[in-house]
């Protein structure tokens, strides 16, 4: 791999043959963009705001602020690259804006004391200490994306800032080895490596950013054989450690962390095998792995339309705009597989841009130069509409997924238009789990109604003891039945006896929920949820139905079945009314002399729950009566049914 940058498919800014020809479109928006940055101050790392996690729990002070300057250094690096702005060292300032502001964000993430998110960094816990220490970097999610951000800018506009700044990209090097390469190298057993089985999303998250590093950030190397031989061990221990995460992949492509998290981990592995495989030619292409192209299509598998997904976990129902989509195309071509291809192309033209910086640098460097993305880009702008509630034709009819218990169905295969129904069953120790055994989710004409609330923003406490203290994640504000005690933390508390039901004129999950809840509470709960499609005799709808059976004592408590719901509501007799924000109105039903309906409304505070859903959810708890006393029969089994409203 002795010319692996001359290797890598992103040119460098001196190809204006690529780079001249990026879509005007693209190109505008994002010197539109640089312009008005170079107007703003430049973000400013405080140690007061890093010092918060461990004072407050607060992460975003500092976050943000990290997060803003990547933001900003990546937005100048493609304007540089764009314009093809040069100058020599001697020239006087303005004589390359873009330019000159690129070197000077590289060199304010070179000289931040840190890279790491305080959070994360377990020697500054170990110290005592609320600031981190240069001379013991701690290799996390913060310090990988920062080195694979400088790695591509050096690789992308090398001989500019050779010309420029002399001495910058030297300077580069040192950081990236200091405080990525060296750690990786010396310290093997890094809890996010998976040495123990446990191999999540950070596995791929931090080894495509050191593989990216060693490649791009390699060629000084060329002609010395000991740093040859050092860059040859980085990718034989990436390569292992990212073996350890294919192999607790699921067979079936399901993912519980999400389709959020799909984007920052099962995404980051396809990203980093297509490195390999494009530096290392065929002796390094692991992309014939079995498992991928079930991976690959999970996330057109969670979608319900437009902007719209079954958001499991720890993720926004409303997914950003910013994902490398032409990722996800390139696999769908390369495996032959329309649906993820097509759907890839949908929300690609649904941002309306081939990139952004907003991606991430090297993803977005890789949007913009692939050819085959630019090109399906280019076509169907302008043949095509992006998908809306009728264009959709990757949507399957019924999607099963056993290994992580999720079923997605809607009325028709290839439409977002009517009902569609999710249900999950799992555990309780999930990666970015929530209370949620058993929940479900009601989309009409692609737009959430039944919903998910989501990811609230992240503490320091939100992968702690003190996790579940955020009420987004408890059980009472999912949609799970509430038999007088919430469902409790721990992969011991599942739903159990999971069944699916797929093909027929319905679709229909089931499980039992009782041992999701503490021990004793319940004999049995069968809930199961059914998804009728529509006969000459009746509407499609929705029947949810729960079978509380009493506990060993005999007695069974008041049951409430929750409602979390995104929409206007009306309460009447026996029946809520939602009217949507896209228009349409969806019913629910119940038998009054059985369950008393509980309206609830929430506001919302945080910006993240805010995004998917606006100023307020509302919470419709239905309960039944009293205590039974032992001896008597269980209670009868309680129904709601949901269809669209007429």
């Amino acid at each position: 791999m002795r010319d692996a940058p001359r290797r890598v498919p992103v040119p460098p800014v001196t190809d204006r043959g690529v780079w001249d020809t990026v879509d005007a479109g693209t190109r505008t928006a994002l010197l539109t963009a640089a312009e008005a940055e170079l107007a703003r101050p430049a973000p400013v790392l405080r140690a007061s705001d890093w010092a918060r996690a461990f004072r407050d729990g607060v992460r975003t002070a500092y976050e943000s602020e990290a997060g803003a300057l990547r933001h900003r250094t990546s937005l100048f690096v493609l304007a540089a690259v764009l314009t093809g702005e040069s100058a020599p060292a001697q020239a006087p300032p303005g004589a390359a804006p873009y330019l000159d502001a690129a070197a000077d964000a590289l060199m304010a993430l070179a000289e931040a004391s840190t890279w790491c998110w305080a959070p994360h960094d377990r020697f500054t816990t170990a110290r005592g200490e609320n600031l981190p220490d240069p001379d013991e970097p701690f290799l996390d999610l913060g310090a990988a994306e920062v080195a694979s951000l400088l790695a591509w800018a050096d690789h992308v506009l090398g001989p500019r800032l050779d010309e420029r700044v002399p001495g910058l990209r030297r300077r580069i090097r040192r950081e990236v080895r200091l405080r990525v390469l060296d750690p990786f190298r010396r310290i093997r057993d890094w809890h996010w490596i998976g040495l123990d089985g446990d191999a999540h999303n950070w596995n791929p998250w931090v080894h495509g950013a050191v593989l990216t590093a060693a490649l791009l950030l390699g060629d000084d190397d060329a002609e010395n054989e000991e740093g040859e031989e050092e860059r040859a061990d980085i990718v034989r221990l990436v390569v292992r450690g990212l073996d350890l995460f294919a192999q607790v992949l699921p067979d079936d492509g399901g993912v519980d962390e999400g389709v959020a998290y799909w984007w920052l981990g099962a995404c980051r592995l396809l990203e980093a095998l297509d490195l390999l495989a494009a530096v290392g030619g065929p002796e390094c292409d692991a992309r014939d792995l079995p498992v991928l192209a079930e991976v690959v299509r999970y996330p057109y598998r969670m979608h319900f339309g437009g902007a719209w997904y079954v958001n499991v976990g720890d993720a926004p129902a409303r997914l950003p705009d910013e994902q490398p989509w032409h990722v996800l195309f390139r696999w769908g071509t390369r495996l032959g597989d329309p649906a993820v291809s097509g759907h890839a192309l949908a929300r690609g033209l649904a941002r309306g841009v081939t990139a952004s910086h907003e991606d991430g640098l090297g993803r977005a460097l890789a949007g913009l130069t692939d050819p085959t993305w630019r090109a399906a880009t280019a076509t169907a702008a302008t043949a095509t509409s992006p998908d809306n509630a009728g264009n959709a034709a990757w949507l399957p009819r019924d999607v099963w997924l056993p290994r992580v218990e999720v079923l997605v169905t809607r009325e028709r295969a290839g439409t977002a238009e009517g009902l569609a129904l999710a249900v999950k069953g799992g555990h309780n120790d999930e990666r970015h789990n929530h209370l949620d055994v058993g929940t479900y989710w009601v989309a009409l004409d692609g737009e959430p109604v039944i919903v998910d609330i989501g990811q609230p923003t992240y503490t320091a406490s939100s992968f702690g003891p003190g996790r579940y203290h955020a009420w987004p994640l408890r059980s009472a504000w999912h949609n799970v039945p509430q038999p007088g005690s919430g469902q409790r933390p721990g992969a011991a508390y599942r739903a159990r006896d999971v069944r699916a039901e797929t093909g027929g004129p319905a679709t229909e999950w089931s499980a039992d929920l009782a041992h999701a809840y503490p021990e004793g509470l319940l004999g049995a709960l069968r809930r199961t949820v059914t998804l009728i499609r529509a006969t000459a005799a009746a509407p499609a709808h929705i029947v949810v139905t729960d079978e509380p059976a009493p506990g060993p004592d005999g007695t069974s408590g008041t049951l409430g079945l929750s409602h979390v719901i995104a929409g206007d509501v009306r309460l009447h007799e026996g029946r809520a009314v939602v009217a949507t924000a896209g228009g349409g109105a969806l019913q629910l039903t119940w038998d009054a002399a059985l369950l008393t309906a509980v309206l609830e409304e929430q506001p919302l505070e945080d910006p993240l729950l805010r995004r998917s859903w606006g100023e307020r959810l509302t919470r419709l708890t239905l309960r039944t009566g009293p205590s039974r006393t032992p001896g008597r029969a269980p209670h009868p089994p309680l129904r709601v049914r949901i269809e669209r409203a007429h």
